[in-house]
């Protein structure tokens, strides 16, 4: 039993000096790169040193959203590679090559609960899940078309299908944001009226393309890869153009 109790507080111990131990450090711009790369979505402070206005807010903040990486670059001739003149963070996501800058001479006040935020509604991946904070970061994102996958968690369809256009987005960097919208959350039945369904429906894909304010569903049936691959070529061709756009209702005549 004391072994025991030996070995939890050892194990405590190493955490908690892991959580104290700071933020990685990068010191050239292949290194800065290399970090970049290693993650769908990154944040790194370009900041002067340990010391400066933003850093021990960015190391609170890294230890509340921990699935982001997080570092600083205290080398300033590093800097103008990133575009970057003065004491910046910055978040690097994958999905749509963007640079989300806060640049700290223009903050005001600095607290780690708003670096979460600003961390959380920019964190866009190859597939991101739709909910208040996330829209934000979707709709302001220069690619302007979706790829929405309609899905019910806790559906056996849910994770496979997550999990299959997640690894067929990078095909379509800066060309479709590929959205996962959960149809068993009231606050997304908005979303699925807009394409004309209902949680019932589900599993489900769609195409929205906010430019000309249109919209596609892929027609019923087994929803892989090849498929989907199919339908954002057809809009990146011009194709689905004429094609009859989702939620419309057939005109009749009186």
């Amino acid at each position: 039993m004391l072994v025991t109790l030996c070995l939890t507080l050892l194990v405590s111990s190493v955490v908690a000096a892991e959580k104290e131990s700071g933020l990685q450090k990068l010191d050239d711009t292949e290194a800065v790169k290399a970090f970049i790369d290693s993650a769908e979505v990154v944040v790194i402070g370009f900041l002067e040193n340990e010391e400066s206005f933003g850093y021990e807010e960015l190391l609170e903040a890294s230890q509340k959203v921990d699935l982001v990486p997080a570092a600083i670059c205290t080398v300033k001739e590093v800097w103008a590679d990133f575009s970057i003149s003065s004491g910046t963070i910055s978040l690097f996501r994958k999905v749509d090559n963007h640079q989300e800058n806060l640049v700290l001479d223009e903050v005001k006040t600095l607290k780690s609960d708003g670096l979460v935020n600003f961390i959380s509604t920019n964190e866009l991946r190859y597939i991101t899940e739709y909910n208040q904070v996330t829209a934000v970061g979707l709709f302001n994102s220069e690619v302007k078309t979706h790829l929405v996958l309609f899905a019910n968690r806790g559906s056996k369809e849910y994770t496979e299908l997550k999990e299959r256009l997640g690894a067929l987005a990078p095909e379509f960097t800066g060309k479709f944001l590929f959205v996962l919208i959960n149809g068993g959350v009231k606050s997304n039945f908005k979303s699925l009226n807009y394409f004309g369904l209902k949680s019932t429906d589900l599993p489900r894909v769609g195409l929205y393309d906010k430019d000309s304010d249109m919209k596609w569903l892929l027609p019923e049936g087994e929803i892989s890869t090849e498929r989907v691959r199919d339908f954002c070529q057809s809009f990146l061709k011009g194709e689905l153009k004429d094609v009859k756009q989702a939620g419309e209702e057939p005109k009749t005549e009186l």
